[in-house]
């Protein structure tokens, strides 16, 4: 039975926090599930799986839209089996550059399983950062070319500077509230990855 989510629930953790990008959705059927996972990771799920979107906006787009903070954006969308919960546990990491300033930047979260918006005619993933940190939902064209991010504010780390005071959130201003990402080789999200296990698998695939 269908169920409309107000709130998407992405961690038992007490400060989890649910995306802000969420909106009133619908949960999905398994078969409309594994379809939209066999679209987003190019194939069945396997015990992990990857996708990789990449956008590097060149000076014609900025041109065209001069309110837009992001000059660069990688995303990667991970699944892991979980056997022992006997379900798949979804996450994404996003890195980003900004046109006016130095550095990398990067946010993670987990990822709920697939749901529909209230119209039913996109299936996406809505993704979130703990302790109230925002998030993005992560949607697919409709020649799953590519990835459409949307987002009202997610936080983001510079990774020159690991600590708290590093954080700070990126809005949804005029031209940062939807970002096409292109499907690219998983390796191009290799710098999103810290663990080595996790490395060497993503750049096995």
């Amino acid at each position: 039975m269908k169920q409309t989510l107000l709130v998407v629930a992405l961690a038992a953790a007490a400060c989890a926090g649910a995306s802000s990008a969420v909106q009133a959705q619908e949960a999905v059927d398994k078969a409309t599930a594994a379809a939209f996972d066999n679209r987003m990771f190019a194939g069945p799920l396997g015990a992990k799986a990857y996708a990789c979107f990449v956008r590097r906006y060149d000076a014609n787009h900025l041109a065209q839209h001069p309110k837009q903070k992001v000059s660069a954006m990688k995303l990667l969308v991970s699944a892991e089996d979980a056997p022992e919960d006997k379900t798949t546990n979804y996450s994404f990491r996003l890195g980003v550059t900004y046109r006016h300033r130095s550095g990398n930047f990067d946010s993670s979260g987990y990822c709920n399983h697939a749901v529909a918006t209230d119209s039913g005619h996109e299936i996406r993933f809505e993704c979130g950062v703990d302790c109230e940190g925002g998030g993005i939902s992560v949607a697919l064209s409709k020649d799953d070319k590519s990835a459409i991010a949307r987002l009202a504010s997610i936080r983001m780390w510079n990774r020159n500077k690991p600590d708290d005071d590093a954080s700070e959130a990126l809005l949804a201003g005029a031209d940062d509230k939807i970002f096409r990402v292109d499907r690219v080789d998983t390796r191009e999200c290799a710098e999103l990855v810290t663990d080595r296990k996790e490395l060497a698998a993503l750049r096995h695939k």
